[in-house]
């Protein structure tokens, strides 16, 4: 991200999402298996939806984002910052 941000501006901003762990079809076997374990891993009480998501990638793809290049966002209910 950094690298292609600096190599493509100012015409491309290139920014990323690192998402936790999202409550999807994909990710039912994880929440069954390790959820309680996980749940207590994350400050905001609740595992994540795609519409959280959702609202960080519409950010990005819009004009509120025009002076941002390089960055990961992440969206995991506050577990990185937990630790």
């Amino acid at each position: 991200m950094r690298t292609f941000s600096r190599e493509f501006a100012p015409h491309i901003l290139v920014n990323a999402v690192a998402p936790g762990l999202i409550e999807t079809r994909m990710t039912t076997d994880v929440i069954a298996r390790f959820g309680d374990q996980r749940m207590a891993e994350i400050p905001l009480g609740r595992y994540g939806t795609p519409d959280d998501i959702a609202g960080v990638v519409k950010f990005l793809c819009g004009p509120d984002s025009a002076y941002m290049t390089g960055q990961l966002i992440t969206v995991d209910g506050g577990v990185l910052n937990s630790s």
